[in-house]
């Protein structure tokens, strides 16, 4: 018979960690100790609640990956300080994602905070990657995936209306992001000319 985890074993875990880590400080083997016991903490704390998620109660799954998030946040080393907000958020977004997949004709109202808050990680990060107008078009064209995702597997037809409207302005906010535009404008004329000229000679 195979044996369940008691959350108290969990507990005990942390409190053993605790307690290696002062150890480690008082050696002078840890200097930043502190944020070192806080992630961990944290992360413990996520895991208690993933335990809750997988043994059969949903809403574990939402405070275990946030609080997962801050630990991972706080255990960040400073040259990835810039996506921390990615971590975290998308920390989140993943509790929504599997929120959704474990059932997902009861819960699909679970893609539109999943779709968003992934879309949010990945527009913390990507100014630092291009200009802020593709930030937009990306953030836009994000959410008009999200809303699509509804209508595709929740079969909301009522959500392919603003996938539609979000792409547009996604894909307008992307186009004004560089000269891009002035080649579209240009194509425009040439083809609206072209197709005036085509129409003149066909008449005759």
């Amino acid at each position: 018979m195979k044996r369940r985890i008691d959350p108290s074993v969990v507990v005990g875990l942390v409190l053993v960690l605790a307690g290696g880590l002062f150890a480690l400080q008082t050696m002078g083997i840890l200097t930043n100790v502190g944020d070192v016991f806080w992630g961990a903490l944290f992360l413990a704390a996520g895991l208690v609640f993933l335990f809750v998620f997988f043994t059969g109660s949903w809403w574990g799954v939402i405070p275990g990956c946030v609080l997962a998030g801050l630990g991972v946040l706080i255990l960040l080393p400073p040259s990835l300080e810039m996506f921390g907000g990615a971590v975290f958020l998308g920390s989140i977004g993943l509790a929504f994602w599997l929120v959704y997949f474990t059932a997902r004709v009861e819960r699909w109202w679970a893609l539109i905070p999943a779709g968003v808050l992934t879309t949010l990680a990945v527009v913390s990060f990507v100014p630092e990657f291009v200009s802020g107008e593709a930030t937009g078009g990306i953030f836009f064209l994000g959410l008009a995936v999200t809303f699509l995702l509804v209508a595709l597997f929740a079969r909301m037809r009522w959500a392919y209306y603003p996938a539609a409207a979000l792409g547009a302005v996604g894909v307008l906010a992307s186009l004004a992001a560089g000269d891009v535009t002035n080649y579209v404008w240009a194509a425009v004329l040439i083809a609206a000319g072209g197709w005036l000229v085509y129409r003149y000679f066909k008449n005759e």
